[in-house]
């Protein structure tokens, strides 16, 4: 099978949020492939995870005669309950509002410069885009702190209910999965397109609205387990390449694509002899992204005495495809969603990647400090960042990314060969490198 076929055979499985049957299924074919191949120490390890299944959501707007059903999506891990009571706009100046009543919040989605994260960066050198097709470039990022503490406010507030407005969100839709982290929410919570939440807010002018919300989900906790194998090398020093093997939807980008890309990593250094591998290599497919990062943070825990072998954890996700809005509709491009390449500060390490990327061709690249969109990657594998060892973490980041849109469509397939290369590229850079060495070249 080719990687895009791997992206396929998992992405037919349908919804792959942690613990459904999509999920185990990756879980297994994860596992055999790596058994099929070779790898030594073949495993699944468990991790316990938050679970999280909806079943129907309903978002009621007036009542009697007058009320009038309005489309809507479950806010991931909010309390399974229904409430009725008042629709109070959010206001950050007056929050005791809504306490009691069901609180309607405006959520945004920023447009900003392609280049945003690594405009702060001094020098040159942290963008490799030949063709300047970033400078003018807007993205539209899936993900802000805010939006992942979305509810969090009007929790706080006393408010009974949530309501969000996802104004700006590309596409016009409601089916937004995050959160992500995992976290128990004690009221209920919906999310509104942007179109349906102008008609609710223009209601709101008038004052408060009566209305019910009902949320009927399972909210419980399972066992994912982390799939692991290895691949013995010069030295008993660790090299590890990871991703995560659940979803929001389907999602072919969020990560189908990052489990092919692994596997892929696997399939070659499994047909190379011990001696042509640089050090011990570690295949980690990780369960529960999508419930925290809780799979890789239980990895880390259970291999806390490794750590400081580890010469270099490579993180492989998302290759996307850019998309443009035409007649309403979304339409994919021939463009790949600008690369974000977060890499530990060694400058060995950054100048090996700029000519992995020149060399390969991988344009519309950003080289990014771990820490510049927050105190982490915000990848599947930043937890490795809070431990100091050494890493390239590669994802894409499209608005589309916790969207039920991620479909098969959305892959750049161009992408994943070259950067399957760049991959064995920074692999091959670990040889005669000690973890000790490589994090000792790191700027403090």
């Amino acid at each position: 099978m080719t990687i895009q076929a791997w992206i396929e055979e998992v992405f037919d499985q349908g919804v792959r949020r942690p613990g459904y049957p999509a999920d185990r299924f990756a879980e297994q074919f994860v596992g055999d492939r790596f058994a099929e191949w070779g790898l030594e120490k073949v495993r699944t390890e468990p991790v316990d995870t938050p679970f999280w299944q909806d079943h129907e959501v309903e978002l009621t707007v007036g009542a009697g005669l007058s009320g009038f059903d309005v489309p809507c999506f479950a806010v991931p891990f909010c309390q399974p309950t229904a409430v009725s009571g008042q629709l109070v706009r959010w206001d950050p100046a007056d929050r005791e509002a809504v306490r009691g009543n069901i609180a309607v919040c405006e959520l945004t989605f920023p447009r900003l410069p392609a280049l945003f994260p690594v405009l702060s960066r001094s020098g040159e050198g942290w963008c490799h885009d030949p063709s300047g097709s970033l400078d003018d470039d807007i993205h539209v990022p899936p993900f802000t702190t805010a939006l992942m503490n979305t509810m969090e406010p009007a929790i706080a507030a006393g408010a009974i209910g949530f309501v969000g407005v996802l104004e700006g969100y590309p596409g016009g839709g409601c089916h937004y999965y995050v959160p992500y982290d995992g976290g128990f929410r004690s009221i209920p919570g919906v999310y509104v397109g942007a179109t349906d939440g102008e008609g609710i807010l223009a209601l709101l002018e008038d004052g408060p609205i009566a209305a019910s919300l009902r949320v009927e989900a399972e909210r419980a906790t399972t066992t994912c387990h982390n799939v692991v194998g290895e691949l013995a090398g010069v030295d008993d020093e660790w090299v590890v390449i990871g991703t995560h093997h659940d979803g929001p939807w389907a999602s072919a980008v969020e990560d189908g694509s990052g489990i092919s890309l692994v596997l892929a990593q696997a399939r070659y250094w499994s047909q190379l002899p011990p001696e042509l591998r640089p050090h011990r290599l570690v295949f980690t497919v990780n369960a529960a992204h999508m419930a925290g990062g809780c799979g890789t943070q239980a990895f880390i825990e259970a291999h806390a005495a490794a750590l400081d072998d580890i010469v270099l954890e490579i993180h492989l996700e998302h290759a996307a495809r850019e998309c443009v809005e035409v007649d309403g509709r979304l339409s994919p491009t021939d463009v790949p969603v600008t690369r974000w390449w977060f890499t530990s500060e060694n400058p060995e390490l950054e100048e090996a990647l700029r000519e992995t990327l020149v060399a390969e061709q991988l344009d519309r690249s950003l080289i990014v400090a771990p820490g510049a969109l927050g105190g982490r990657p915000t990848t599947d594998g930043g937890f490795y960042h809070d431990h100091g060892v050494p890493l390239v973490n590669y994802l894409t980041a499209p608005w589309y990314l916790f969207d039920a849109a991620d479909t098969m469509d959305k892959i750049h397939t161009p992408s994943l060969e070259p950067v399957t290369r760049a991959a064995i590229r920074l692999v091959e850079w670990t040889a005669g490198r000690s973890a000790r060495s490589v994090r000792q070249g790191v700027r403090r």
